[in-house]
């Protein structure tokens, strides 16, 4: 898989989320966005890769993870969003909204439609959102 790869898959999980949503799906719309922002922050990592360089060991299997937060300090990011939550609050609000996410909310039906969609708005808003904040630099 490839940055635009990454790119792709994120946007096609967006779309698939707010679909769920829509449809009344709360546990598969959340988990699928924390799903689009998993593979945003890889897209950030793989446009870290030069052509020919063999890999750093350790940072491609800290990239495997699924843990929101480890994959940002992967992307090199994680000092940007520290200064940028100082002046927007709400980009902070949203990211501690987003950061806890799980894989393991594959397993779990009860999330509520509060909950899904207080997650997708964390996700899509246009000037604070995870999303959109990660885009701006993938």
């Amino acid at each position: 898989m490839n940055r635009k790869d990454f790119q792709e898959i994120s946007k096609v999980r967006l779309k698939e989320a707010a679909a769920l949503l829509k449809a009344m799906h709360s546990a598969g719309a959340y988990y699928l966005l924390g799903y689009a922002v998993e593979c945003a922050l890889k897209a950030c990592i793989a446009k870290q890769t030069k052509k020919h360089d063999f890999p750093d060991k350790e940072i491609a299997n800290k990239a495997h993870a699924h843990n929101l937060e480890q994959l940002l300090k992967v992307t090199g990011l994680e000092r940007d969003l520290e200064r940028d939550v100082k002046t927007n609050k709400k980009l902070e609000v949203n990211w501690a909204a987003v950061k806890d996410w799980k894989t393991a909310s594959r397993y779990v039906t009860n999330i509520s439609a509060a909950d899904a969609r207080d997650m997708y708005s964390a996700c899509t808003a246009q000037k604070n959102g995870i999303l959109s904040w990660i885009r701006a630099k993938w």
